[in-house]
């Protein structure tokens, strides 16, 4: 019987385990994250496209996050990224301002639309009770 016991043990010994985690597969994984965010990360920035007209303008930079009222060549309106229709652009920016007057709104206006689309608009974002609008372009190269 002891020679029994003595062959329990070893045998608990050379079946120990081994308590080291392997990291490589997560180091592989998280590389290949990595770089799809990476190659991703730019595309998700543009929003609508617009072709914006270009200026030599100073840049407006006061730290407020501000509103971004897009027109695209078609004459669709956007807010932020989001598809509004013509009649609900002074609820919509209303209910998105409240009380808060001084949200700054800026507008980006494809080249080839006509001024009068982009100034209605702009009348309805004033409408809204927005009193800070600014229009976007492209600095020149």
């Amino acid at each position: 019987m002891a020679g029994n016991i003595q062959n329990n043990h070893k045998r608990a010994r050379s079946f120990r385990q081994n308590s080291v985690i392997n990291v490589t597969p997560l180091v592989d994984v998280m590389l290949v994250l990595l770089i799809i965010f990476m190659i991703t990360a730019p595309m998700m920035t543009v929003g609508v496209q617009v072709d914006l007209p270009n200026t030599s303008a100073a840049q407006i930079n006061d730290g407020q996050d501000p509103i971004i009222v897009s027109i695209d060549a078609k004459g669709s309106i956007y807010i932020q990224d989001a598809a509004v229709d013509k009649d609900k652009i002074v609820e919509k920016l209303s209910s998105i301002i409240k009380s808060n007057n001084d949200t700054v709104v800026y507008v980006r206006g494809d080249r080839t639309l006509q001024y009068e689309v982009v100034m209605n608009v702009m009348s309805m974002i004033s409408d809204s009770g927005i009193a800070k609008v600014s229009l976007i372009a492209e600095v020149p190269r």
